[in-house]
Protein backbone atom coordinates (compact mmCIF):
# COMPACT_ATOMS: atom_id res chain seq x y z
CA UNK A 1 0.00 0.00 0.00
CA UNK A 2 1.44 3.28 -1.47
CA UNK A 3 1.45 5.83 1.76
CA UNK A 4 -0.31 9.26 0.98
CA UNK A 5 2.25 12.04 0.14
CA UNK A 6 1.00 13.83 3.46
CA UNK A 7 2.45 10.91 4.93
CA UNK A 8 6.01 10.53 3.07
CA UNK A 9 9.15 11.70 5.20
CA UNK A 10 10.53 15.06 3.90
CA UNK A 11 13.18 14.37 1.53
CA UNK A 12 16.75 16.76 2.78
CA UNK A 13 19.09 18.11 0.77
CA UNK A 14 22.46 19.32 1.72
CA UNK A 15 22.26 21.36 4.84
CA UNK A 16 22.57 21.75 8.29
CA UNK A 17 22.13 18.25 10.29
CA UNK A 18 18.61 17.58 11.87
CA UNK A 19 18.75 18.61 15.92
CA UNK A 20 17.43 15.16 17.35
CA UNK A 21 16.55 17.52 20.13
CA UNK A 22 14.48 19.69 18.85
CA UNK A 23 12.45 16.66 17.54
CA UNK A 24 12.17 15.36 20.95
CA UNK A 25 11.07 19.32 22.40
CA UNK A 26 8.29 19.03 19.48
CA UNK A 27 7.48 15.66 20.32
CA UNK A 28 7.40 15.98 23.79
CA UNK A 29 5.15 18.61 23.85
CA UNK A 30 2.50 17.02 21.13
CA UNK A 31 2.48 13.75 23.78
CA UNK A 32 2.24 16.52 26.91
CA UNK A 33 -1.14 17.99 25.43
CA UNK A 34 -2.34 14.28 24.04
CA UNK A 35 -1.89 12.80 27.32
CA UNK A 36 -3.35 15.77 28.75
CA UNK A 37 -6.59 15.39 26.67
CA UNK A 38 -6.08 18.59 24.99
CA UNK A 39 -6.22 19.31 21.29
CA UNK A 40 -2.46 19.43 20.10
CA UNK A 41 -2.96 22.39 17.49
CA UNK A 42 0.37 23.85 16.19
CA UNK A 43 0.09 26.88 18.24
CA UNK A 44 -0.09 25.02 21.57
CA UNK A 45 2.74 22.78 20.66
CA UNK A 46 4.76 25.79 19.64
CA UNK A 47 3.62 27.53 23.07
CA UNK A 48 4.48 24.25 25.14
CA UNK A 49 7.69 23.16 23.32
CA UNK A 50 9.32 26.45 22.18
CA UNK A 51 10.31 25.34 19.03
CA UNK A 52 8.98 27.77 16.14
CA UNK A 53 6.66 26.72 13.45
CA UNK A 54 9.41 26.62 10.76
CA UNK A 55 11.07 24.57 12.72
CA UNK A 56 8.26 22.19 13.27
CA UNK A 57 6.86 22.19 9.46
CA UNK A 58 10.79 21.19 8.61
CA UNK A 59 10.45 18.15 10.16
CA UNK A 60 6.87 17.61 9.60
CA UNK A 61 4.85 18.15 6.51
CA UNK A 62 1.64 18.46 8.54
CA UNK A 63 0.23 18.29 11.93
CA UNK A 64 -1.21 14.81 10.89
CA UNK A 65 1.67 13.25 10.09
CA UNK A 66 3.37 14.92 13.57
CA UNK A 67 0.31 13.53 15.67
CA UNK A 68 0.41 9.91 14.07
CA UNK A 69 4.50 9.87 15.05
CA UNK A 70 3.68 10.99 18.41
CA UNK A 71 0.95 8.75 19.14
CA UNK A 72 3.23 6.01 18.05
CA UNK A 73 5.61 6.92 20.57
CA UNK A 74 6.62 4.40 22.98
CA UNK A 75 5.93 1.62 20.67
CA UNK A 76 8.29 -0.36 19.06
CA UNK A 77 8.69 -1.97 15.41
CA UNK A 78 8.86 -5.61 15.70
CA UNK A 79 11.36 -7.68 14.44
CA UNK A 80 11.18 -10.84 12.14
CA UNK A 81 9.84 -13.48 14.10
CA UNK A 82 11.32 -16.89 13.89
CA UNK A 83 9.19 -19.90 12.48
CA UNK A 84 10.21 -22.70 14.61
CA UNK A 85 8.13 -24.95 16.70
CA UNK A 86 4.32 -24.84 17.28
CA UNK A 87 3.08 -21.87 14.47
CA UNK A 88 -0.35 -21.40 16.80
CA UNK A 89 1.86 -21.07 19.68
CA UNK A 90 4.08 -18.42 18.16
CA UNK A 91 0.98 -16.67 16.91
CA UNK A 92 -0.86 -16.25 20.54
CA UNK A 93 3.00 -15.84 22.27
CA UNK A 94 3.18 -12.34 19.43
CA UNK A 95 -0.02 -10.83 19.60
CA UNK A 96 -0.14 -11.78 24.03
CA UNK A 97 3.70 -10.50 24.18
CA UNK A 98 2.59 -7.32 22.19
CA UNK A 99 -0.54 -6.50 24.27
CA UNK A 100 1.50 -6.70 27.46
CA UNK A 101 4.18 -4.72 26.47
CA UNK A 102 3.00 -1.39 26.62
CA UNK A 103 5.19 -0.69 29.82
CA UNK A 104 6.08 3.03 27.78
CA UNK A 105 2.65 3.01 25.98
CA UNK A 106 0.00 3.81 28.79
CA UNK A 107 -3.33 2.47 28.53
CA UNK A 108 -4.68 6.03 28.44
CA UNK A 109 -2.63 6.69 25.93
CA UNK A 110 -4.26 4.04 23.85
CA UNK A 111 -7.52 4.80 24.45
CA UNK A 112 -7.27 8.18 23.96
CA UNK A 113 -5.32 7.56 20.84
CA UNK A 114 -8.22 5.48 19.62
CA UNK A 115 -10.70 8.41 20.14
CA UNK A 116 -8.58 10.59 18.07
CA UNK A 117 -8.30 8.20 15.12
CA UNK A 118 -11.97 7.52 15.22
CA UNK A 119 -12.78 11.28 15.16
CA UNK A 120 -10.13 12.14 12.38
CA UNK A 121 -10.54 9.75 9.62
CA UNK A 122 -7.09 11.60 8.01
CA UNK A 123 -5.56 11.04 11.22
CA UNK A 124 -6.52 7.49 11.43
CA UNK A 125 -5.41 6.77 7.23
CA UNK A 126 -2.05 8.20 7.89
CA UNK A 127 -1.24 6.36 11.45
CA UNK A 128 -2.50 3.55 9.20
CA UNK A 129 -0.16 3.93 6.33
CA UNK A 130 2.87 5.69 8.70
CA UNK A 131 3.25 2.92 11.39
CA UNK A 132 -0.14 0.52 11.69
CA UNK A 133 0.68 -1.39 8.09
CA UNK A 134 4.42 -1.63 9.14
CA UNK A 135 3.88 -2.91 12.45
CA UNK A 136 1.73 -5.97 11.02
CA UNK A 137 4.74 -7.18 8.14
CA UNK A 138 6.51 -9.69 10.61
CA UNK A 139 3.20 -11.76 11.50
CA UNK A 140 2.16 -11.88 7.64
CA UNK A 141 5.17 -13.29 6.82
CA UNK A 142 4.86 -15.92 9.26
CA UNK A 143 1.76 -16.48 7.74
CA UNK A 144 3.12 -16.67 4.22
CA UNK A 145 5.94 -19.08 5.71
CA UNK A 146 3.63 -21.46 6.93
CA UNK A 147 1.77 -21.59 3.33
CA UNK A 148 5.30 -22.35 2.24
CA UNK A 149 5.81 -25.02 4.36
CA UNK A 150 2.56 -26.61 3.11
CA UNK A 151 1.18 -25.71 6.93
CA UNK A 152 -1.72 -23.20 5.77
CA UNK A 153 -4.01 -23.25 2.98
CA UNK A 154 -2.65 -21.61 0.10
CA UNK A 155 -5.64 -19.38 -0.94
CA UNK A 156 -5.32 -17.23 2.48
CA UNK A 157 -6.08 -13.76 2.35
CA UNK A 158 -2.76 -12.80 4.53
CA UNK A 159 -4.76 -9.54 5.32
CA UNK A 160 -7.65 -10.50 6.54
CA UNK A 161 -6.19 -13.23 8.20
CA UNK A 162 -4.47 -10.80 10.47
CA UNK A 163 -7.19 -8.84 11.11
CA UNK A 164 -9.25 -11.68 12.07
CA UNK A 165 -6.46 -12.62 14.89
CA UNK A 166 -5.92 -8.99 15.72
CA UNK A 167 -9.58 -7.95 16.14
CA UNK A 168 -9.81 -11.10 19.10
CA UNK A 169 -6.71 -9.20 20.93
CA UNK A 170 -8.86 -5.69 20.71
CA UNK A 171 -12.07 -6.55 21.49
CA UNK A 172 -10.90 -7.61 24.94
CA UNK A 173 -9.11 -4.33 25.42
CA UNK A 174 -11.60 -2.23 23.40
CA UNK A 175 -14.67 -3.20 23.67
CA UNK A 176 -15.16 -5.88 26.79
CA UNK A 177 -12.92 -3.86 29.07
CA UNK A 178 -10.22 -6.62 30.11
CA UNK A 179 -6.49 -6.12 30.61
CA UNK A 180 -4.46 -8.85 28.49
CA UNK A 181 -3.18 -10.19 32.07
CA UNK A 182 -7.44 -11.62 32.79
CA UNK A 183 -7.23 -15.39 32.65
CA UNK A 184 -10.38 -15.00 30.91
CA UNK A 185 -9.14 -12.68 28.36
CA UNK A 186 -6.44 -15.24 27.54
CA UNK A 187 -8.39 -18.08 27.34
CA UNK A 188 -10.97 -16.25 25.07
CA UNK A 189 -7.74 -15.24 22.91
CA UNK A 190 -6.29 -18.80 22.46
CA UNK A 191 -9.82 -20.21 21.81
CA UNK A 192 -10.46 -17.86 18.85
CA UNK A 193 -7.04 -18.40 17.66
CA UNK A 194 -7.77 -22.40 17.75
CA UNK A 195 -10.80 -21.73 15.91
CA UNK A 196 -9.17 -19.04 13.17
CA UNK A 197 -6.31 -21.85 12.62
CA UNK A 198 -9.07 -24.93 12.23
CA UNK A 199 -10.16 -22.57 9.01
CA UNK A 200 -6.27 -21.48 7.77
CA UNK A 201 -4.88 -24.75 8.40
CA UNK A 202 -4.18 -27.67 5.16
CA UNK A 203 -4.51 -30.20 8.30
CA UNK A 204 -6.94 -29.11 10.82
CA UNK A 205 -7.41 -32.28 12.38
CA UNK A 206 -4.14 -33.46 12.39
CA UNK A 207 -2.74 -33.55 15.99
CA UNK A 208 0.46 -32.98 14.46
CA UNK A 209 -0.37 -30.15 11.69
CA UNK A 210 0.31 -27.44 14.36
CA UNK A 211 3.99 -28.00 13.45
CA UNK A 212 6.50 -26.10 10.60
CA UNK A 213 7.15 -28.84 9.24
CA UNK A 214 8.30 -28.42 5.44
CA UNK A 215 5.58 -30.65 3.38
CA UNK A 216 6.94 -29.39 0.19
CA UNK A 217 9.52 -32.15 0.68
CA UNK A 218 7.69 -35.11 1.60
Amino acid sequence: MTAPACARPITRGPGRPRNDHIDRRILDATLALIDENETPTVARIVARSGVSRAALYRRWPSITTLIATAVDTGREQPEAITADGDLREVLLEVFLSSADGRVEYPEARFRRRIRMAMEDRQLQRVYWDSHVSRRRVPVENLLRTGIERGLLRTDLDIEACFDLLAGVFYYQLVVRGVPFEEDGARARCRSALEVAWRGMSTCPTDPGSDRLTDHSSQ
